[in-house]
């Protein structure tokens, strides 16, 4: 903390609301100059994105000993992002952004405070906000039906479920990356939605289910009709029927900026006939891809993968395709899915974002839409354009990747000070809505399990040969588990919505793909995580401090972090220790005693007849 508070950004006696804020919603700036500080005229200075400064003289509001008060209101009319500091008008000095929301005085220019403002009827959908959702990387879950034979010729079969996926490079004479299938499908979820269900999942996330040519299946063959090695669309339709009776919802993995090279639409390898865009210049599909000679395979490809021909999504006959009548929403909607995560949506246009969002809220307002997006949201920046899908007329929310990367640093004993401010920044810069659904996980297919990025050795660009089979000893998993139990109660408790990939509730390892994603065991006998992430899941259905509640940082130094979750009717007080001693620290007025390496959730209601109510998790 400065010596002298001149302002907070996060304290309401310096700005409400706080955060972000709607269109046309008034904000208000309170500021406090000390009276030593000599004669000065302040003012808010307001920055929209990429234009001119603009600056608006502050009103005086009077003095308390030793310090004259200041304030101004206004309403910002148009959605955008901004930025702002103050003038203090006289020798050169201003207030900028320090740590912790805080301002200081300065002779040069410094960091301003962001305001984002969000569209006046963003609105998101409620039922996600006090669930948890569920990863599944649907051949690697559960084999319903098995022994069944391949669908294609050129997939290989495991029926070991135990071998670790085949990791040699499909561009080795004996590479089978990504060949292999172990024959999860439809029924296999289908069977296993009481055990869902018993964890207290609400969502299910399913990686791509679409006919594609690859076990990740995120080289789309065919959008309109699920992977044979799945199941049917009819079969697709009954689990979704499954799951909403248990009160679990299903949404898919939509990969729109490219296709499979190997699909009906490209067909380059000529498994699809004589026709195709690559096969015939007449091709409906021709427009939907660039062909120029420039490139090194005469095609604009994903990342330079000659098997991933990008799309152009202006082209009216693909948007038509994927967002119209009959399309590729409408046909799964109405099969039963509840929405959408986009597959790196910072590659596909935010204009085409919107339509994907108007063909999935024609469904229902209850229809969600997520995006891929690994870094925060408010502030990316791609193919020299700031991103604007996360101001509510694009996505619902983001995958909340700086999440992650702070449960999994706080685990692994970054300082908790360093913690707080990134959780702090992200929770200032969402839209609140966008931030109530958003996707918290700890692992996914496209990163290290979470029990080895907190607890494993580190794989510092290190080849997939040293990564095969690389665990953590048999005597570290106690302590491994623990931190992984604290990093999902932060997870659990932080503003959004938690997401478990499947296995990592029973500690399954691995490095990044194909390693993290194995067959799920379910022979195992590893017990430690579920029962209290089950109890989690439990505590967010039964307390409203978890759905959309305001958050509040405490304390956050060395081994400890502590926040507060404010709801209607509720408070939770959220205290992790992740050091080796016993901690106790003050909580509705009592002292709650912390275990070393451990958490203390505390609810309280907040009505002044129910105090005392009181409960330690």
């Amino acid at each position: 903390m400065s010596e002298q508070r001149f302002f907070n950004s996060r304290l309401a006696e310096y700005k409400t609301p706080f955060g972000a804020t709607r269109a046309g919603e008034n904000v208000t700036w309170h500021l406090t100059v000390p009276e030593n500080l000599g004669y000065v005229d302040p003012h808010l200075v307001l920055t929209k994105d990429r234009e001119d400064p603009v600056h608006y003289r502050m009103n005086f509001e009077g003095q308390t000993p030793g310090v004259n008060h200041f304030s101004f209101t206004l309403a910002p009319t148009t959605p955008g992002l901004y930025f702002y500091h103050f003038d203090l008008y006289t020798d050169f000095r201003k207030i900028y952004r320090g740590e912790n929301g805080e301002g200081y005085l300065t002779w040069i220019d410094g960091e301003s405070w962001q305001l984002t403002v969000y569209e006046p009827d963003f609105h998101t959908p409620d039922w996600i906000k006090s669930g948890t959702m569920y990863q599944i990387f649907p051949d690697r879950f559960c084999e319903g039906v098995p022994n069944k034979p391949m669908p294609f010729a050129d997939r290989i079969y495991r029926p070991d479920k135990t071998g670790e996926p085949y990791f040699w490079p499909t561009e080795q004479d004996d590479g089978y990356l990504n060949m292999d299938y172990f024959g999860g499908d439809f029924k296999g979820i289908q069977q296993k939605l009481p055990y869902l269900q018993d964890m207290g999942v609400s969502c299910i996330y399913l990686n791509p289910i679409f006919e594609a040519h690859a076990n990740h299946r995120y080289n789309t063959a065919n959008y309109l009709k699920a992977d044979p090695l799945l199941g049917t669309n009819e079969e697709f339709a009954e689990l979704c029927a499954a799951a909403g009776k248990r009160g679990i919802r299903i949404i898919l993995d939509g990969v729109f900026s490219h296709t499979g090279s190997d699909s009906v639409y490209f067909n380059r390898e000529g498994r699809y006939g004589p026709g195709g865009a690559y096969r015939d210049r007449n091709s409906p599909y021709r427009s939907w891809y660039d062909f120029d000679s420039g490139y090194a395979c005469g095609y604009r490809s994903w990342w330079g993968f000659e098997t991933l021909p990008e799309v152009q999504e202006e082209a009216p006959s693909y948007v038509e395709f994927v967002c119209g009548r009959g399309g590729v929403i409408d046909t799964w909607l109405s099969l039963g899915a509840s929405g959408f995560r986009l597959d790196v949506a910072d590659e596909l246009p935010d204009e085409f974002i919107e339509q994907i969002r108007a063909a999935i809220k024609a469904h229902g307002e209850d229809k969600l839409l997520i995006g891929e997006v690994w870094e925060d949201a408010t502030t990316k920046e791609a193919y020299g354009r700031r991103r604007t899908y996360l101001r509510g007329k694009g996505l619902d929310t983001i995958m909340n990747y700086p999440f992650r990367n702070a449960a999994v640093d706080f685990a692994r004993g970054a300082d908790a000070a360093e913690i707080g401010e990134r959780i702090m920044t992200i929770c200032e810069n969402y839209p609140k809505p966008a931030l109530d659904c958003a996707m918290n996980f700890l692992s996914t297919h496209d990163t290290e399990r979470g029990i080895t990025a907190i607890a494993g050795e580190p794989a510092n660009g290190r080849d997939r040969y040293w990564q095969s089979k690389r665990r953590i000893p048999p005597d570290q998993i106690g302590d491994a588990l623990r931190k992984v139990l604290l990093a999902y109660a932060m997870l659990y408790t932080l503003p959004g919505v938690p997401c478990v990939y499947y296995g990592d509730e029973i500690g399954m390892q691995g490095y990044r793909d194909p390693f993290n994603r194995a067959y799920f065991d379910w022979n195992s006998t590893e017990r430690r995580l579920r029962g209290p992430l089950s109890n989690l899941a439990k505590l967010r259905k039964g307390c409203d401090a978890f759905r959309g509640g305001a958050m509040e940082l405490v304390e956050a130094a060395g081994d400890v972090l502590h926040y507060r979750r404010v709801g209607k009717t509720q408070t939770a007080e959220i205290i992790l220790n992740r050091g080796p001693h016993l901690i106790a620290r003050a909580a509705f007025g009592k002292q709650a005693e912390v275990n070393p390496g451990g958490f203390t959730i505390l609810v309280e209601d907040n009505h002044p007849a129910n105090i005392g109510y009181f409960k330690v998790y």
